[in-house]
Order: structure tokens, then C-alpha cells, then sequence
């Protein structure tokens, strides 16, 4: 987003496949070597199939290897604020040393809606097509969850399910990250749950109610009023946002 902003690449840009970026293991689009796809059908790609080859060669189409925009993503997060975070890839596959926390995500997330509210509707997409192929987004909340517009899921054997959420109602929008779910339906509740809670929250307090949350989450201090208040107070919405990220005790994803 910010290479298109600076109108160093287009939308009409052809990538071209590499054998590194076709080796990577699914989930893929599955190109071959030599082929090409625009950086607008790469974006829809990824955004929505999660393309593990696509996401690789747009980072090589950018920096010149994955290596190299993997470093750009890790000081992008840190002027964010994602203290715990470092990127070794551009797809989020295991490696060591490749670590970040639901905190830093919520974060990233913040910044991708503040910064750039033209391209999040990307992240908003049912299903993309391409050539012909229909591609369903991975985000089933989508579909479930009215107010749901984004943002990403994600599945490695070492992280668990994950998925990072933003829904809007009334003016008010939440962020809910999730690491670690044990499958995709307990991933999906949990940051449902999330969402619903915090919306209940903030309608009871902006009446005046005096509200407490119940410790009834996976695990006791989520969502407790002591990290709403904390998370509102280290970060503060965007304008015209009012903005909470109600979301699991941050831990490693490696």
C-alpha cells in the first residue's frame, strides 16, 4: 500500500512468478515459474486465499527478495509501535526468530484502517475473482457477523487458528485478534464474543452504566475492564474511530 502511494508500482503491474515463490507450501494459488499475475489480482489474492507463492513474489516484485521486504516490514512495525514483533517472511510461515503478539497486531491493524480507509475495503471481500476462479475470502465472519468488515486470518501448526477482526455499529468500531485457537469454529466464537462483548461494553457506558466484564473467556484477565482501559488509554482512536481492541493475552506467534 505504501509503494502504491508513492507511485512506485500499479495496480496494473505484472509479477512475475519465481521458483522460489512457486515452491512455498499452500495455502497457494498455485502458478508456475515464469507466469504473471497484476499487483491488483495479487492484492485480492492474498487478501482472500491467504496465497502463500502470490505474497512472496509481490515481495520480491517490491524489494528484490522476500529477505529484504521481510526487513522492511520489521521496521515498519516498529515506528507502528509493535515493540515484540519481528517479520523473517512475507507470509507468516514458521521461522525462527519470526515472532509477534495479538497487542502488535491489534496495532498493525489500527494503523491499515487509519492509514489507509481506500484500500481496507480489500480486506472486506467475500470472494475475489480471478480468471475466471472464484476465490472465497477464509474470513467466514464475514458472512456471520453483521458489521464484520475485515481483517485477515491465518492457520500454522505452531500458531493455531488466528484471525485479526474489525467490525463497525453506531459510529463505534473494535478491533479482536485471536492467536492460538485450537480450530477454526473455536477461533471464529472467541473473536465473536470478543466483538459482542466489547460493543455491549461501550453502549452500557456511554449511557453511564457502571459495567463490569465477566472473567468467562479462555483465559481469566480477557477483555477484564483494567486492559480495555489500558489498551483506550495507549491507544487512542483515529479520528472520526472510536476504537477498543479487546483482544487475547498477547503471546508469541512463531
Amino acid at each position: 500500500f505504501e509503494e502504491l502511494r508513492a507511485g512506485n508500482i500499479r495496480e496494473s503491474d505484472k509479477i512475475r512468478i519465481s521458483s522460489f515463490a512457486a515452491r512455498q507450501p499452500p495455502s497457494k494459488l498455485g502458478l508456475k515459474p515464469g507466469s504473471t499475475i497484476s499487483v491488483r489480482e495479487a492484492m485480492g489474492v492474498i487478501a482472500t486465499r491467504s496465497a502463500n507463492d502470490i505474497a512472496v513474489a509481490l515481495a520480491e516484485h517490491i524489494s528484490g527478495s522476500e529477505s529484504e521486504f521481510a526487513a522492511r516490514m520489521t521496521r515498519t512495525a516498529k515506528r507502528l509501535g509493535m515493540s515484540r514483533t519481528t517479520f523473517l517472511n512475507a507470509t507468516g510461515l514458521p521461522n525462527p526468530g519470526h515472532v509477534t503478539t495479538a497487542r502488535d497486531i491489534a496495532t498493525l491493524s489500527r494503523a491499515l484502517i487509519r492509514d489507509f480507509p481506500k484500500r481496507y475495503p480489500l480486506f472486506s471481500l467475500v470472494s475475489f475473482d480471478y480468471e475466471g476462479q472464484q476465490i472465497d475470502n477464509h474470513n467466514h465472519l464475514l458472512k456471520t457477523m453483521p458489521g464484520v468488515d475485515g481483517i485477515k486470518t491465518g492457520y500454522t501448526n505452531a500458531a493455531g487458528f488466528t484471525l485479526a477482526a474489525s467490525a463497525a455499529k453506531d459510529g463505534v468500531r473494535l478491533i479482536a485478534v485471536v492467536l492460538g485457537g485450537p480450530s477454526r469454529m473455536m477461533r471464529d466464537n472467541n473473536v465473536t464474543e470478543l466483538l459482542d462483548t466489547g460493543f455491549d461494553v461501550l453502549t452500557r457506558r456511554s449511557r453511564g452504566d457502571n459495567t463490569t466484564v465477566a472473567a468467562n473467556f479462555a483465559e481469566p484477565d480477557d477483555l477484564s475492564d483494567a486492559i480495555m482501559e489500558r489498551l483506550a488509554s495507549e491507544a487512542p482512536a483515529a479520528d472520526g474511530l472510536v476504537l477498543n481492541t479487546p483482544a487475547t493475552r498477547a503471546r508469541s506467534l512463531k
